[in-house]
């Protein structure tokens, strides 16, 4: 990820194809050492493509990515199924605090 963060850096610099040096070159500017494998990997992978062509693909491929509830084992129906589980954390909480405040006898404002 560091590379390509770098190298969409680069490309909101203004340049459009970076090389692997420019890309190792805003690395080692901020003290991160550039893997030389990915880095060659990623800069044969994304030459001679526009990168907002390749962000505008990905962002298609993901919309298309099921996401959020409303399926098996998502929120309880409207009713009563929720509220004694919201009544049982409630209790909970409150036993934390109780427990929480003993502290062996220290209190923070003591």
């Amino acid at each position: 990820m560091k590379h390509l963060a770098a190298y969409l850096l680069l490309g909101l610099g203004g340049n459009t194809s970076p090389s692997a040096s420019d890309i190792k070159g805003v690395l080692e500017s901020v003290g991160i050492e550039a893997d030389d494998e990915r880095l060659d990997k990623l800069v044969s992978e994304l030459e001679g493509k526009d990168i907002n062509d390749l962000i505008a693909q990905g962002s298609e491929k993901l919309a298309s990515v099921p996401s959020g509830g409303g399926g098996a084992g998502g929120a309880p129906a409207a009713g009563g199924a929720a509220a004694p589980a919201e009544e049982e954390k409630k209790e909970e909480k409150e036993e934390e605090k109780e427990e929480s405040d003993e502290d062996m006898g220290f209190g923070l404002f003591d």
